[in-house]
């Protein structure tokens, strides 16, 4: 019970098939095959035209369209696209060859989505459509990827926001995927958009989208609403909920400026029973979930169901996204990584700027000079990290240009593994003060492991973790610059060295306290039992932030990613670990004396005598 068996597909196919045995039977577990043959079928020559010139060497490296249909000579498919859709259409909709064609159109979203036409958008929908037939539906069961059909809406909602509007509107309708836009401005009345679509051979169903007078008031100029109306979506969707719920009409998907907040839908029942209950939900993509906390039931009867929801404004992912699979959307944790992290910010500038002034002062010995280097690059380290934390969320808001955002989530990763390795790099050096005192390491010595350690091992990490998961598109995570977990777990690249280090550094702390204590052991130091539990207190608040270990609270927000709480006080203990660093590393360096490793050698020998 429970062996896994793979099966090679039929000689017209390519893939696997793999099933699982059940109750002494074997269950067909996911179906790979497919037909449509991406290797081949797209490959790229370097004639591509000037309109795809920008993803000429992306495509190279990872095939997208076919060649055969991107000649020099070919400019109408180039504008649109239309020319693969015959081989898209004539493929049969198994889970293998949906597979391929969700995982096209999340390319095509990603790096053809400037100045999406109409002719874009229709042959866009003309190809998700042949995948959304509700025929087909019970294929996606048997898609490798769970969350093909999360990743899917993701693209289309993201292809579909590029949409340019002729003349203040525009429709572009399939039987099983619909889109429409309109200009919209703070002087137009209530905009709404009307859906009808079939769901199978013999029922159509409705939908309803009003954008309320009241709410285009807090429009600053002109701007754009575009809504998607999937009538088979919600039957493709997994929901990771204990307790299964049906969905009970369409989707609708609706991109609007961010100034809006509340927005009225009303959907068509497809159960018209009268003892089927209606809850309105939104789908987190982050979390791939049904979210019930933000919509709410306005009205319901039989036939129908009006839900007010809350528009989702873009902020800043909170900072504890950095080590869990996925951040719950809140106000408080937005705001406390925009405090954290502008007050962090500000702390680390200033610490650069004190050691700068005071170094020759304080860098007289070797071992001070140790220390005030790895100080300065913690410091450097962790504020170029917080940077780029605010300019990923950035270019993920504003540009959402994939290159950008690979970019942004490489350094993201390399600068905050950098953090790690010189906190590491600290804690080893506070070991060698403490354990090996008469052993002595030249400054050239030290300087070289330090950067290797500190700089080398995370660009290491860095490539391999982009070069691994790239080309598999599992590098980056649906709805933020940052590492993927759902699909390649590339967040384990981040997160097990960051924890591997906090607890090396926690026995580092161990150690200091054990050392330190024993200071008031011994004939002449009892009377310095106060001073002794006063220092080692001391020590553990300069060590934690030093050291990284507050970071160790991750761990509860990997465990339970949907706990508010844990990635709140993650949040507080973290996202102000530069002003940490700079209170205890710098303003208070001369009154606590961990760090002062020759008084803490005169203390340790004076007791011991």
């Amino acid at each position: 019970n429970g062996a896994i068996c793979i099966q090679p597909c039929s000689p017209s196919f390519h893939g696997e098939t793999s099933f699982v045995c059940e109750d002494r039977k074997w269950q067909m577990l996911s179906d790979a095959c497919a037909s449509l043959d991406v290797q081949s079928l797209f490959q790229v020559r370097k004639s591509l035209c000037t309109d795809f010139g920008r993803c000429l060497i992306f495509l190279q490296r990872q095939p997208l369209l076919p060649s055969k249909h991107f000649g020099a000579r070919n400019h109408g498919c180039q504008a649109d696209f239309s020319c693969i859709i015959p081989d898209i259409l004539s493929s049969p909709a198994i889970p293998g060859n949906i597979a391929d064609i969700v995982e096209l159109l999340t390319k095509i979203s990603l790096l053809l989505a400037e100045n999406v036409t109409r002719g874009k958008m229709q042959s866009y929908s003309r190809i998700a459509n042949h995948i959304l037939n509700s025929s087909i539906i019970s294929n996606w069961a048997f898609v490798k990827d769970r969350n093909a059909g999360s990743i899917l809406l993701d693209s289309v909602n993201l292809f579909a926001g590029k949409l340019l509007l002729r003349n203040g509107s525009e429709s572009i309708q399939e039987l099983f995927i619909a889109t429409k836009g309109y200009s919209i401005h703070r002087n137009t009345s209530g905009k709404s958009f009307d859906f009808s679509m079939e769901f199978n051979s013999t029922d159509n169903i409705t939908g309803h989208v009003v954008i309320p007078e009241e709410e285009l008031l807090r429009l600053p100029g002109a701007s754009k609403a575009i809504s998607v109306a999937f009538p088979t979506l919600g039957a493709i969707l997994e929901t990771n909920q204990l307790d299964p719920a049906l969905v009970n009409g369409m989707v609708l998907s609706v991109s609007l400026p961010e100034e809006l907040q509340n927005i009225l839908l009303t959907f068509e029942k497809l159960n018209k029973l009268e003892q089927a209950g209606a809850q309105c939900v939104a789908w987190h993509s982050a979390e791939r979930r049904w979210d019930p906390g933000a919509c709410e039931v306005r009205a319901h009867n039989v036939t129908t169901v009006v839900c007010v929801c809350a528009h989702r404004r873009r902020t800043y992912r909170s900072f504890s996204i950095l080590m869990s699979p996925a951040a719950p959307r809140s106000s408080v944790l937005d705001y406390i990584t925009r405090v954290g992290l502008g007050l962090s910010i500000f702390s680390l500038i200033l610490c650069l700027v004190i050691e700068a002034v005071v170094w020759h002062h304080v860098t007289k010995t070797e071992i001070t000079h140790m220390r005030h280097f790895c100080l300065v690059n913690i410091a450097a380290s962790l504020l170029v990290a917080d940077v780029l934390f605010i300019l990923a969320a950035i270019v993920h808001n504003t540009t959402l240009n994939y290159q950008l955002c690979v970019a942004a989530t490489f350094f993201l990763h390399f600068f905050y593994l950098a953090l790690f390795f010189w906190m590491f790099t600290l804690g080893l050096l506070i070991l060698y003060g403490l354990l090996l005192i008469f052993f002595k390491i030249t400054r050239f010595v030290f300087l070289a492991a330090a950067f290797s350690i500190g700089y080398g091992c995370p660009l290491v990490i860095s490539i391999l973790t982009v070069a691994i998961t790239e080309p598999k598109n599992g590098y980056l995570r649906s709805g933020a610059c940052w590492l993927n977990w759902y699909e390649t777990k590339a967040l384990l690249a981040f997160v097990v060295p960051a924890l591997s280090i906090i607890v090396v550094n926690l026995i580092v702390v161990v150690v200091v306290v054990v050392k330190t204590g024993r200071s008031s052991v011994g004939e002449g130091c009892k009377s310095q039992d106060l001073s002794s539990m006063i220092r080692v207190s001391k020590n553990i608040a300069l060590l934690t932030p030093l050291l990284g270990l507050t970071w160790g609270f991750g761990l509860a927000t990997i465990i339970d990613s949907r706990s508010l709480a844990f990635h709140v006080v993650f949040a507080l203990l973290n996202a102000f670990q530069g002003f940490f660093i700079l209170l205890f590393g710098t303003l208070l360096d001369r009154k606590v004396l961990i760090l002062d490793y020759m008084n803490i050698f005169y203390t340790l020998r004076n007791c011991s005598l």
